[in-house]
């Protein structure tokens, strides 16, 4: 049996025949959207005064009425509406349906953001409004309304984290800004933490003019001001002082130097046509199977090419210890520690959303892009690392094994 509560049941039959043209259905459409928003509106001051118009339980109660205001909205649906907002003497009515300060619906500035935060400019956006929902806004109306985006990211900069993240990793990526009327680089301080459910999850992002190790030491000091107690890898490139900035903060934290900025670093001491063999040899010290055969291959290593690039083999003997941490642990974790991959990844995002924006006109645009970009970038990250139960018991088996030996130098000591 046909639902006697169908949409077309609530008109009498025929009613739809008196509209010759859509027009004319449209335009009673919209007065239907407006009246049955204001009536709603009415509802809603109805609740907050608690009476009824013209009810006498109203009376000497120390609010009332206060007429209606006008206000212009942009919706989706019916275009441009002139609505009559009700109001209240003592002036504390707080509209919810349209909400003070608003004049483009929720579901439109929704997506404003979402083709914002993708990388358009303000006039694509604008553009593409125009073409999807026939709406015509302003540059300085899509500003406005991204504008409001930088309280939820001062609220997401400023949120309390876990008190461990079994591992972190740090990076940088370098923007241009325009600051007192010039454009300058400035570098984008980002840090990744993976927490107690194997979830990667962006910590935090700083701008700052330049990369340094004691800026890299206030953002730590920020981490720990917002509830990190500790560290357990901390994986970063090789920023001279970074480890000891680390080690600063937390330093109980296992510092990780990414491989791959190693290897990049070398091979920028290395000729075109020796670079390949190089690489070769190479490999075989960052692949061993545990930290002393690896020292063996270093050696070996050393012994072929350090009469020709002295300084590429000196580094990678200087930063040794930080080097090779990762054969302290199991494979699965090694996959996951010797490189700053992940970042780099989040980085590459972040570029793909801004690249559209050759300079941003201050510091505030660079922020909205940058933490609606991670907003989407984290969608993404919705499960667990790969085998992350078998890498959480590595970390405890690791963590006994450290405790077991310190109480075993205790003991040696008495």
């Amino acid at each position: 049996m046909e639902p006697k509560n169908k949409l077309e049941d609530k008109f009498p039959k025929g009613f739809f025949k008196q509209f010759k043209s859509k027009e004319s259905f449209q335009d009673y459409f919209n007065s239907l959207f407006k009246q049955g928003i204001e009536e709603m509106l009415q509802g809603e001051l109805d609740e907050h005064l608690g009476y009824t118009k013209h009810d006498k339980v109203g009376y000497n109660t120390g609010n009332s009425r206060n007429g209606t205001f006008q206000k212009t909205i942009i919706t989706e649906n019916v275009g441009d509406v002139l609505l009559n907002i009700p109001r209240d003497r003592n002036g504390e009515f707080e509209p919810q349906i349209i909400p003070k300060g608003q004049t483009i619906s929720s579901k439109i500035e929704d997506a404003i953001l979402g083709m914002y935060s993708r990388g358009m400019t303000t006039s694509d956006v604008r553009n593409q409004v125009l073409d999807i929902y026939g709406l015509e806004i302003s540059e300085t109306t899509v500003s406005n309304i991204t504008e409001r985006v930088m309280e939820s990211a001062k609220e997401w900069q400023q949120r309390p984290l876990e008190s461990v993240y079994y591992a972190v990793w740090m990076d940088g990526i370098v923007l241009k800004i325009r600051e007192d009327g010039k454009v300058i680089n400035k570098c984008v301080y980002i840090v990744i933490g993976l927490n107690s459910e194997g979830m990667k999850e962006v910590l935090g992002f700083w701008i700052e003019k330049t990369e340094s190790a004691s800026f890299w030491m206030s953002v730590l000091t920020d981490l720990k001001a917002r509830g990190v107690e500790d560290i357990l890898i901390a994986c970063t490139d090789n920023l001279k002082g970074f480890t000891q900035a680390i080690s600063a903060v937390f330093p109980d934290a296992v510092t990780q130097i990414c491989i791959v900025h190693q290897i990049r670093n070398s091979c920028r001491f290395v000729v075109w046509g020796d670079r390949k063999e190089f690489c070769r040899d190479l490999k075989k010290v960052y692949t061993a199977i545990n930290a002393k055969i690896a020292v063996e291959e270093l050696e070996k290593f050393k012994a072929k090419w350090s009469a020709k690039y002295k300084y590429a083999i000196t580094s990678w003997e200087e930063n040794w210890d930080n080097l090779s941490n990762y054969f302290e642990y199991p494979l699965e974790l090694r996959r996951i520690i010797y490189t700053t991959n992940t970042i780099e990844n989040l980085n590459r995002g972040i570029r793909k959303y801004t690249k559209t924006k050759t300079q941003f006109v201050n510091e505030n645009a660079a922020t909205k892009s940058i933490y609606l970009s991670i907003q989407n970038i984290e969608k993404a990250w919705a499960k667990p690392i790969t085998n992350w139960g078998l890498i959480l018991n590595q970390f405890f088996c690791k963590q006994q094994l450290i405790i077991i030996s310190e109480l075993n130098e205790i003991n040696t000591i008495r």
